[in-house]
């Protein structure tokens, strides 16, 4: 996942080049999308169904890199969520900006009673 929304690219320009401050968030959020979300965050979250946004944290960067230090665990499915096909990654565990976004390898249709996990290392960013 190397795609960063409108959002962060703005965010990160203003504060190298311009000198006007950015807020990292205090955590952040790894989202599920039926679709591609796009820089402008225009795909379809994954909504419904006991679904919510799970909080994922970083490994230290090596060469503009990072992965995802905990494993992440979705709730158990009450509906079905559809196919995933992209994952994004949120500075709120609703609403927010949305920072990342990446097309998943394998899409996974969550049904109902299914459960989603992500291992440790699986979630990887690249600023290139």
């Amino acid at each position: 996942m190397s795609a960063i929304s409108n959002y962060l690219e703005n965010a990160l320009i203003n504060a190298v080049l311009r000198n006007i401050p950015y807020t990292s968030p205090s955590a952040v959020y790894l989202a599920l999308y039926t679709s591609d979300p796009t820089d402008a965050n225009t795909g379809t979250e994954v909504t419904g169904g006991s679904y919510q946004r799970q909080q994922i944290t970083f490994s230290a960067p090596s060469d503009g890199m990072v992965s995802n230090s905990n494993e992440i665990l979705f709730p158990v499915a009450t509906a079905n969520w559809g196919t995933v096909t992209h994952i994004g990654i949120l500075d709120a565990v609703t609403g927010g900006n949305l920072l990342f976004y990446g097309a998943v390898t394998t899409p996974k249709t969550i049904s109902t009673n299914d459960q989603l996990k992500i291992n440790t290392g699986d979630i990887s960013i690249t600023l290139a």
